[in-house]
This record gives C-alpha cells, sequence and structure tokens, in this order.
C-alpha cells in the first residue's frame, strides 16, 4: 500500500471502530430511535469514505501494473472495476 493512503485508511478504520462501538451503545440503551439512525448513516458515509480509499490505492499500485502488463491482466483490472462498481450500485437502495 502507498504509505500515505495507508496511514489514512488505517485511520479511518479507528475512526469506524469508535463510531460502531458507539452505535452498539445506543442499541443497547435504546436511545431515540432518529440518533440511532443518524449514527448508522454517518458509519455508512464513514465506510464510503475509506472504499474510496481503498480504491484509490488499488488505482494507483495494481491496476496500474496490470495495465501496464497489458493482455489479460489489464483485461483482470477491467473486470475488477466492474465488478465493484456493480457491487457500489446494486446496495438496495
Amino acid at each position: 500500500m502507498i504509505a500515505d493512503i495507508k496511514k489514512r485508511a488505517l485511520h479511518r478504520s479507528k475512526i469506524l471502530e469508535g463510531q460502531m462501538r458507539g452505535l452498539e451503545k445506543m442499541i443497547d440503551n435504546e436511545d431515540y430511535c432518529m440518533d440511532i439512525i443518524t449514527q448508522s448513516l454517518a458509519i455508512q458515509k464513514s465506510l464510503r469514505s475509506l472504499n474510496k480509499l481503498l480504491v484509490e490505492n488499488h488505482l494507483r499500485t495494481h491496476v496500474t501494473d496490470m495495465f501496464a502488463a497489458g493482455g489479460e491482466q489489464q483485461q483482470l483490472a477491467v473486470d475488477e472495476l466492474l465488478k465493484v462498481y456493480e457491487l457500489n450500485n446494486n446496495r438496495g437502495e
């Protein structure tokens, strides 16, 4: 991983860990539903931010190398990116 992206991704994952603990506590305490939903949505936003960092790292490292290799490796990179695109767009929202 690119050092800066790794640092930012680890920071984001620690934030997510705290947010999840907070969500669990809110549910256990039977907090107001809208407050729990707000926390859940904040977690989803944090996950999207983490995913963006991971995709950026993949594009700057693995995909660049795979495209440079050409042929089958290039096609594999395209297939991976299409799969991520499909997963992102088929979330049932």
